[in-house]
């Protein structure tokens, strides 16, 4: 049958928003504030803006309203193919091959480097990025280990620190043996001095790493040089705007350093590969690759560079900040997410950290989800044929628009500063970055800022993952001076650490009593929060089922042997029961008393030393807990030992 434009089948079809009032922003913002009147929200916060309280605050600065709209109207972000590129560099997009889905080796045994790159190959792989040097391949090794690589379709990106030198002459070398004329090189260099010494916590030395390059760059016109890298920023715990700045501010620099060295500005610009961080904050993700094609793009129009060579090579591996060692099968989920904001944000060349990447070196099922997780994206959803998914979205464009901003802004307070290489050796750059990590840090602690399988929902009975130390992974304690690289469940898994060791010398874990007042049904809620929070720091918890009384808890605490004790129930019972209670408690020789409830004087004052609540530092509360727990082992009664056999 014949369909309208409207989509209604025959002529005359209702209206389906007929009888409806018109939804308006004005309507929006009074419902809004209705619910949150219901929600205890103070009148004042209502009276002009309801929906500030609902809005997002970045460590940039600026927030994210909850309801995007045209107004105010974001930047215009162009057309794809077409300046500021904040559409992609190609009208097509990648609806023709989809992304560069590049795998990352650290092995340092040829051997199995050599198998491992065959299979990634064989196996929907692209290109390869390979650490070599120091740590990880021997230079010498290389050529054996690319042995069974067509380098002239498969590309090579090396990730060499300050053994760049020896990595790139044995690059090339390996060309040659594998009789790729110069002409048709597409491997990369990966020449970066500026992460390098920043990692070492040395002075940054730019002109002779670029000029060592440019010598090999001679008549191989599709040999990538040298790499700008904001994950220096990401994985020390810096913001999406301090990479950004940080980023366009290193390839400036680079560029600067490879016009001296002979290039024109044009092709030194096309031998710069950017590399951006993609994490599970998927729309920031999306909006932070758009973000610096425009930022690029305002650098190559002011360096007189013509549209049509305003082009750059994004690079966006998955962050290794956001890596768990505890519950590391979540990993596949954040690797997951992160691929997806990488593919829909147009990253040119996308890696996927294998799940286990933060317990050591990955094994060979890691790495094979690693790469099919691209696999599925671009081949069974379809996730490349359709050219900027985001464009459109007055979310997404308001958001590249204020990341724009912020990424300008901080790019411009290091040129200000003398450029990237002088905001390193002045320590500005640190300095900015350790602030926004602070405050990071304290988000992570009190999980407002909420780790799955680790600050929240962990898995109390998980065997840890044991994998073969990585060679290429950062020292466990950074060079001194030198730029650090933070995963955010590093304060938790140090906590679960401590209880492992525990565990594996007493066999059994610290562990809290439970003071479960009353019926199931009044204190299920704060005892399955408390025991969820404890078990985020290794601490078992001890339900002894429902309490009366003072006399009951006390009896049962002293019965159980413990030296810890959490007072579990509804406020309602808190306020009839909790003080007496805590005092009976201390009375049985508890050592620490928590109650699961927010906090009050009253309590304090009758022997609670702390808190279990939404919102409370639970790295200090637990790190207290297992201070108290490991320095005084409990007595282990009758009764408990008779409740965990």
């Amino acid at each position: 049958m014949d369909v309208p434009e409207n989509g209604a089948a025959g002529s005359g079809a209702p209206d389906l928003a007929e009888g409806f009032p018109a939804a308006t922003y004005g309507r929006w913002r009074e419902l809004v504030a209705g619910v949150l009147r219901k929600s205890g929200v103070p009148e004042e916060r209502l009276a002009d803006a309801p929906e500030s309280v609902l809005a997002t605050h970045t460590y940039d600065g600026f927030a994210i309203a909850p309801l995007a709209t045209a107004e105010p109207a974001a930047a215009d972000p162009g057309f794809p193919g077409l300046p500021p590129f904040t559409r992609g560099y190609r009208p097509g997009g990648g609806v023709a091959q989809g992304w560069d889905i590049r795998a990352r080796h650290t092995d340092a045994d040829p051997a199995v480097l050599r198998r491992r790159v065959h299979n990634d190959l064989m196996n929907g792989v692209s290109s390869l990025w390979i650490a070599v040097g120091g740590t990880g391949l021997p230079a010498s090794a290389l050529g054996e280990a690319l042995t069974d690589v067509h380098l002239d379709l498969a590309p090579v990106v090396l990730d060499a620190g300050s053994h760049y030198s020896d990595a790139a002459d044995a690059l090339l070398r390996a060309h040659a043996d594998a009789d790729v004329p110069d002409g048709r090189i597409i491997s990369h260099l990966g020449v970066d001095p500026l992460t390098t010494a920043a990692r070492a916590g040395e002075r940054p030395d730019v002109t002779d790493p670029v000029r060592f390059a440019v010598d090999r760059a001679e008549n191989r016109p599709g040999l990538g040089l040298v790499v700008a890298d904001g994950r220096l920023v990401h994985d020390a715990g810096g913001s999406d705007g301090q990479e950004l700045g940080w980023v366009v501010a290193a390839a400036t620099a680079y560029l600067r350093a490879l016009h001296d060295a002979g290039l024109d500005v044009a092709d030194a610009a096309r031998r710069i590969e950017f590399r951006l961080a993609a994490n599970a904050d998927q729309f920031a993700v999306i909006a932070k690759l758009r973000a610096v094609r425009a930022m690029w793009n305002q650098v190559l129009a002011a360096s007189g560079v013509t549209a049509d060579q305003r082009t750059m090579r994004l690079h966006a591996p998955t962050s290794e900040a956001m890596m768990t060692r505890r519950d590391p099968h979540v990993n596949m989920l954040r690797t997951t997410v992160a691929c997806f904001a990488a593919g829909v944000g147009g990253a040119d060349a996308v890696t996927v950290a294998p799940f286990d990447s933060a317990v050591g070196l990955p094994d060979d099922f890691a790495r094979r989800i690693a790469r099919n997780t691209q696999s599925l994206l671009i081949e069974e959803s379809h996730l490349a044929r359709v050219v900027d998914p985001a464009g459109g979205s007055f979310h997404v464009e308001a958001l590249t628009r204020d990341l724009y901003r912020a990424g300008w802004a901080f790019f411009q307070e290091t040129e200000a500063a003398g450029g990237a290489a002088q905001a390193l050796e002045s320590g500005l750059l640190r300095e900015r970055v350790d602030a926004v990590w602070e405050r990071r840090r304290l988000d992570l602690a009190h999980r407002r800022a909420p780790l799955t399988g680790v600050s929240e929902f962990p898995n109390a009975a998980e065997v840890p993952l044991v994998r073969d130390p990585d060679p290429a992974s950062p020292p466990a304690t950074p060079v001194t001076g030198g730029f650090p690289v933070r995963r955010y469940a590093e304060e938790y898994e140090a906590l679960r650490d401590r209880s492992d060791t525990q565990a594996g010398d007493t066999g059994h874990r610290p562990t809290a009593f439970l003071a479960t007042l009353g019926p199931v049904a009044v204190h299920t809620a704060r005892a399955s929060f408390a025991a969820n929070l404890l078990a985020a720091g290794g601490v078992d918890s001890h339900d002894p089922g429902p309490l009366e009384d003072a006399e009951a808890v006390a009896s049962a605490f002293a019965a159980s042997g413990h030296r810890v004790a959490v007072i579990c129930s509804s406020d309602e019972v808190y306020a009839e029961q909790a003080e007496v209670v805590a005092r009976a408690l201390k009375g049985a020789g508890a050592r620490r008393v928590l109650l699961a409830g927010k906090p009050r004087d009253a309590y304090r004052e009758a022997g609670v030393d702390g808190f279990a609540y939404a919102g409370c530092d639970a790295v200090a509360l637990l790190t207290d807990l297992l201070d108290t727990l490991l320095t005084d082992p409990p007595a282990q009664s009758t009764t408990a030992q008779g409740a965990r056999s």
